[in-house]
């Protein structure tokens, strides 16, 4: 009977990492093990730190760039846009109703209105990439506006030869202009506003993960100095004193920069952008109610509202409400958008030019008045004067509510500008900075450690 011995399995081979385990747990047995696991620990963590704050701070800072020198430029250009369309909308209805006797001056505004127009959409088209809803109403724009222009053209023609249809292609393409257009450029503006709100989002975001890893850093090197201390009775180590001051030196800039820098976005937003928001609607709706009021004597109530009102004629109510407020005279209701702008005017430079545009307003109500009384007493060519003339008209008290409201937006760009600059000023040349001093403060780690290291040889 023959037998067989059975030898045991033989053990795994052991992985690197394991043995590399193993040889580091026995290392750390030892004050010199211990203390260079320290001292890479230490390391590692302000290099982490000057790493994660450069990274934080480099996103905050280009969201505040993005803010300065895109994001509101194209959100102005996004209001001059619809501006240029509405004003070549009521040029052309002005121009219209002086028939024969439309004069150069308006025909080379609204030409001028077009230009203005087809070049900031080519602009806005070229920034558009990303956006998809962007560039589809700046694509339903590119298509409509040569509609609205042959329409316009059209219109003149008839009108110059006397025929009637002139003024039902002027309907139609006014038409066209507040349902197509307008509306396209509405939706264009809003979006460029939220990509504004999100910029702003994004640079005035605090930066937790930074701050976090700051006070690990800073824990840490109190510990280890404590550590020090306890074991030598040394009160100072050069290189973790440097490396603590370094990191020290981060923590303060970043706290103190990212501070003034989200005081002077929210600033800029709140004295700037907000106002400039609020202005721009407010000469939407003066575009809005200029053309309804042109409109009402090209049409002479062939144009009903539900309620069987003259339907342009309700809608110049419901532009001068929306931007002054119910009533005729007297200061702009605290809702209206002459109102809120002189609420958001932070001066009396600000202020001035919106207070001028409220009295226009009134002026113009008044004027308005009275060419409906006209109108609606068989007096057709006074109602036209008092409209389009050149002197006593509502047109001139329109151009002079225009141009108020001009010199207010210019003076709050300019309060943008200056806010929104010191904003990203306060981040400049933080994330190269934070990144040196971590490197220096590492080491200092290292160097301060290595001292110690060197009693043990």
């Amino acid at each position: 009977m023959s037998t067989s011995s059975v030898s045991p399995p033989a053990a795994g081979r052991r992985t690197a990492w394991a043995e590399g385990l193993d040889e580091l747990r026995a290392a750390a047995t030892t004050e010199p093990g211990r203390l260079r696991v320290i001292g890479a620990v230490l390391a590692l963590l302000v290099v982490l730190f000057g790493v994660v704050t450069a990274w934080q701070v480099a996103d905050r800072a280009a969201a505040a760039e993005d803010v300065v020198e895109h994001s509101q430029p194209l959100t102005a250009d996004a209001a001059s846009l619809y501006r240029s369309l509405a004003d070549a909308d009521t040029t052309a209805a002005a121009g219209f109703l002086a028939g024969g006797e439309e004069s150069r001056a308006t025909r080379g505004r609204y030409a001028a209105d077009i230009r203005t127009a087809s070049a900031l959409l080519v602009k806005a088209s070229a920034n558009s990439a990303g956006s998809g809803g962007a560039g589809a109403q700046i694509a339903k724009l590119n298509g409509g506006l040569p509609r609205y222009t042959g329409l316009v053209e059209t219109a003149r023609a008839n009108n110059r030869q006397g025929l009637p249809l002139g003024g039902a292609y002027l309907r139609y393409a006014h038409e066209q202009m507040r349902t197509e257009l307008l509306p396209a450029a509405r939706a264009l503006y809003d979006a460029e506003t939220d990509r504004l709100a999100g910029d702003y989002a994004t640079a005035k975001a605090r930066p937790w993960w930074a701050l976090a890893a700051g006070v690990v850093a800073l824990g840490a090197l109190g510990w280890a100095q404590r550590r020090h201390y306890r074991r030598t009775n040394r009160v100072f180590n050069r290189g973790l004193l440097a490396a603590t001051a370094a990191s020290l030196v981060v923590l303060g800039w970043l706290v103190a920069g990212h501070t003034v820098a989200r005081a002077e976005l929210t600033g800029s937003y709140e004295h700037g952008a907000r106002s400039l928001r609020v202005l721009n609607e407010a000469r939407i709706a003066a575009l809005r109610a200029r053309g309804d009021e042109n409109l009402t004597l090209v049409a002479r109530g062939a144009v009903l509202t539900d309620g069987r009102q003259d339907f342009y004629e309700a809608g110049f109510r419901a532009g001068m409400t929306e931007l002054a407020g119910a009533g005729d005279h007297g200061a702009a209701a605290a809702r209206s958008r002459l109102g809120a702008a002189l609420e958001l005017a932070d001066d009396e430079a600000g202020r001035r030019p919106v207070r001028a545009a409220l009295t226009q307003v009134r002026q113009w109500q008044a004027r308005h008045a009275q060419a409906r009384a006209a109108d609606e007493g068989g007096d057709y060519d006074g109602a036209l004067a008092k409209v389009i003339g050149a002197e006593g008209s509502t047109g001139e008290s329109f151009d002079r509510v225009a141009a108020g409201l001009e010199r207010a937006l210019v003076h709050e760009q300019a309060e943008f500008r200056s806010a929104a600059d010191g904003g990203r000023a306060a981040l400049r040349g933080l994330p190269v900075g934070a990144g040196v001093l971590a490197g220096l403060g590492a080491l200092g780690a290292v160097l301060g450690i290595g001292r110690r290291l060197a009693e043990y040889r």
